[in-house]
């Protein structure tokens, strides 16, 4: 039954917070500093943010606690020591505190709320929504809680006994409810001193940070976590004529960033991007209009991580004027200065700027890299792979096949293709007999370890290549690959140049180099392995922490 009156502020609403001094489990805790605040303050700013304006008393014996109420702009209500004792249940404190407020006037209100100091991460706008319910319903009470469906158990003489019939997943049980300390609301014309409840009980369901109900240090470090929690977006871009390199840096920064909550948003050109990024089961949305700025705008995040090349100077100005705080990789654009952090790893920097860092030092490999043991080089060759990233544009797969498959099948060398998510030219690789072609592999790094010489192009996939060890000769996709310095000679490559002007005897001329020379193999294994490539990521995840933690 609803009633027929408007929901107004203009209800006559109490809010009474019990917080007594005393806590056996935690000393002092309503007093207790979370994250630089006393717990108590933060229901008492969620209660005064209200828009239903109402009158915030804290019922406390504790004269610290009554004077800090008192700051940060709740009324301060002593209450008798005989209801601060461990038995006192909260029914006879928030009577006692009703009447004594009230003196008397029992009508003096319409609702009367009981916020626990132990919910900090109560929000005004599920209190608002909870008394909004209550005040259109015909219900007496409403009560915060959650669901808690679980498989459970209980003790009949003496043998645990299952409180189920059927063992189901948790989705599929009957649903069961928990009553959280965020709020008990009632209507004023229920409360006695023994109770708080009417007769018609409603629950308002709360979910994550804000269920928590702080009873052990344990419970304060969860609510520290989801305090430091950020929303982070990850810009990125990916299509065949930049290459999915952008989409796989931001997939292995997203893995370690367990803390946060993660959003995607690729622009329009990039569907390919989505499939990969939604294949990974993350939060993913393409771009729609032409304002990039005012897309990012509506998903409100806290930290933007752009991965999309270079960025401009009105874009990053216009995400850090919302307050925004901007993270750029691989980013050589005017927007880059602007930002408040920018990791190059891939492309030189000619100038020092601050908050910039790149170089090799930089790269950000992903697990399997990191936990897979260095190529150990000796002996003949055997095996060679061909991986020429996301899309391959220029199809150098093909390319160098034309150049080395009769050399290979004269010497005994078996030959493997693994060809991106965006490779399309898998017929113009039928011709070749014994060629084993994977595409999209999830384990990659178990192919390089078992070839004995790798071509690859010099975008992302030869710091891969230098966690591992394996002796490699480099074909640049594109002009922007020739600036990727790391690919080099200095640090163990065989870089031939901008893929589509190398002749293939060229390519035929340098691999029978590496196969005839195993000492120059080896030699350009230990100048890959002293790099340490494998650490470069725990180094971005501290800088990333800085900005992304910092207040």
């Amino acid at each position: 039954m609803t009633e027929n009156r408007p929901i107004s502020t203009a209800f006559r609403t109490l809010v009474i917070i019990p917080a007594r001094g005393g806590s056996k489990g935690i000393p002092r805790k309503n007093l207790r500093a979370l994250r630089g605040e006393p717990l108590i303050s933060y229901v008492i700013r969620t209660a005064l943010a209200s828009r239903f304006r109402p009158d915030v008393y804290v019922s406390s014996e504790d004269d610290e606690i009554l004077s800090i109420a008192e700051k940060l702009g709740a009324t301060p209500h002593r209450r008798p020591r005989g209801l601060a004792e461990d038995e006192t249940t909260l029914d006879a404190v928030v009577f006692e505190a009703f009447r004594e407020i009230t003196a008397g006037r029992l009508d003096a209100y319409d609702l009367v709320a009981t916020i626990q100091p132990t919910s900090p991460l109560l929000r005004t706008a599920s209190l608002d929504a909870a008394i909004e319910g209550l005040l259109a319903s015909g219900d007496d009470t409403v009560i915060s809680a959650i669901r808690d469906a679980h498989l459970t158990w209980t003790v009949n003489d003496g043998r645990f006994v299952p409180n189920y019939e059927e063992r189901r997943n948790r989705q599929d049980l009957p649903p069961l409810f928990r009553e959280t300390g965020g709020f008990l609301i009632s209507r004023a014309s229920v409360l006695t001193p023994d109770a708080r409840i009417g007769d018609r009980v409603s629950l308002h369901l709360l979910t994550g940070g804000e269920a928590v109900d702080i009873d052990t240090l344990e419970d304060f470090n969860l609510c520290e976590w989801y305090l430091s929690r950020r929303h982070v977006l990850f810009v990125v871009s990916g299509y065949p004529e930049i290459g999915l390199g952008h989409v796989y840096n931001a997939i292995t920064i997203a893995t370690d960033l367990v803390k946060h909550d993660l959003t995607f948003l690729v622009d329009r050109r990039s569907k390919l991007a989505l499939e990969i990024l939604s294949g990974h089961h993350y939060a993913v949305t393409r771009q729609e209009s032409g304002d990039l700025v005012e897309e990012i705008t509506h998903l409100a995040p806290d930290v933007v991580i752009n991965d999309v090349l270079d960025t401009s100077e009105d874009y990053v100005r216009a995400l850090k004027k919302l307050g925004i705080k901007v993270i750029n990789f691989e980013d050589l654009g005017p927007g880059a200065l602007y930002a408040d952090l920018v990791i190059n790893a891939i492309y030189p920097e000619r100038q020092i700027h601050p908050n910039h860092y790149f170089g090799h030092r930089y790269f950000c490999a992903r697990t399997e890299f990191t936990l897979t043991a260095p190529k150990l080089v000796d002996g003949p060759v055997s095996r060679v792979l061909l991986t020429f990233g996301g899309t391959d544009l220029n199809n150098l797969t093909a390319k160098v096949l034309t150049a080395i498959h009769g050399y290979c099948q004269e010497h005994g060398i078996s030959v493997d293709v693994v060809a991106g998510m965006g490779y399309q030219r898998f017929e113009t690789l039928q011709r070749f007999a014994g060629v084993g072609v994977e595409r999209n592999v999830a384990n990659i790094s178990d192919f390089m370890r078992r070839a004995d010489i790798i071509f690859t192009s010099a975008g992302r996939t030869v710091f891969e290549i230098a966690c591992i060890g394996t002796p490699a000769i480099v074909l640049a996709q594109n002009e922007r690959e020739l600036t990727h310095l790391f690919a080099s000679e200095e640090h163990g490559f065989v870089h031939l140049g901008l893929g589509r002007d190398v002749e293939e005897a060229t390519i035929l001329q340098a691999f029978r180099e590496l196969v005839e020379e195993s000492g120059m193999r080896e030699h350009m294994s230990r100048l890959m392995l002293e790099h340490d490539i494998r650490s470069g990521k725990d180094r971005v995840l501290r800088l990333l922490d800085q900005v992304i933690g910092g207040e």
